[in-house]
């Protein structure tokens, strides 16, 4: 049985843990109980990517696309570009280092066929380091009596006092999220918060599924985080930071993205 999804799998780099963590990731989307319509692996040529994926031995069962973006490297720019080649109602995002549950979407559809107004719907998030051991769970907070305006459902004053929301495993629809913009490429560190912010402007109802549907590593050696943490080039000092937390707040009145850089006084 197949639903009206696509699965999104953004790659922009193959180095590192890739070509043991990727398989993974693809088997998470094979074991799941209703399978998805498509799956997308966008990807820029960088990084020897292409030459890895041409190599790569489909597995059988699902249909997957190979879609080279030639629009930009960074992960809001490969999701982007792979929502706008997207012919289903319903889309997710899987990092290549995250996991699927086993029976998320069949858990989600039902939330999907009783909640119609919905446009987002959130996985309760288990996070883990990258030796697999246990961090803490994210989007659960919303099942907390009194957290937010209605319970498990995401609204804008919550998201002005609490950013701490993960936007990959959900199952997004595809027209309300190119409606209002999409993801920001230059929104740096706080794309989600910024589209989780614009999208409760805009009137997008969005709720988390009680239910376990989604592994998330956090700060893997070579990933965006971690880079933004660690990497000499990349790292963000703190007043940059809460530039783009700041900046966040201001910017998800706007559906465009602005492009607005980080400079020093």
């Amino acid at each position: 049985m197949k639903n009206d999804i696509t699965i999104i799998v953004p790659v922009n780099n193959a180095t590192g843990d890739f070509p043991e963590l990727f398989p993974k990731a693809i088997k998470s989307i094979e074991e799941q109980k209703i399978k998805p319509e498509k799956v997308i692996v966008v990807h820029c040529n960088c990084d020897g990517i292409t030459d890895w994926l041409k190599g790569w031995e489909k597995p059988e069962g699902l249909d997957i696309e190979i879609l080279e973006n030639p629009e930009g490297e960074d992960f809001c720019s490969q999701v982007n570009y792979a929502v706008e080649n997207t012919n289903t109602k319903w889309f997710s995002i899987l990092e290549f280092d995250d996991e699927y549950s086993k029976i998320w979407l069949k858990n989600v559809k039902t939330y999907m066929e009783h909640h119609t107004n919905v446009s987002v719907f959130l996985p309760i998030v288990v996070d883990v380091d990258h030796t697999n051991n246990f961090i803490g769970f994210t989007n659960e907070s919303l099942w907390a009596v009194s957290f937010s305006e209605k319970l498990g459902m995401l609204d804008n004053p919550t998201l002005l006092r609490y950013q701490n929301y993960q936007l990959s495993g959900a199952l997004i629809n595809t027209e309300n999220f190119l409606d209002i913009g999409g993801l920001k490429p230059s929104m740096k560190l706080t794309f989600t918060y910024e589209f989780f912010l614009r999208a409760t402007y805009n009137d997008l109802e969005i709720m988390t599924v009680p239910k376990i549907g989604y592994r998330h590593m956090n700060m893997r050696e070579w990933s965006l985080f971690w880079n933004y943490k660690n990497h000499p080039k990349d790292r963000l000092p703190a007043e940059e930071a809460k530039f783009w937390v700041d900046l966040a707040k201001k910017e998800y009145f706007f559906t465009e993205d602005r492009e607005t850089k980080f400079e020093l006084d």
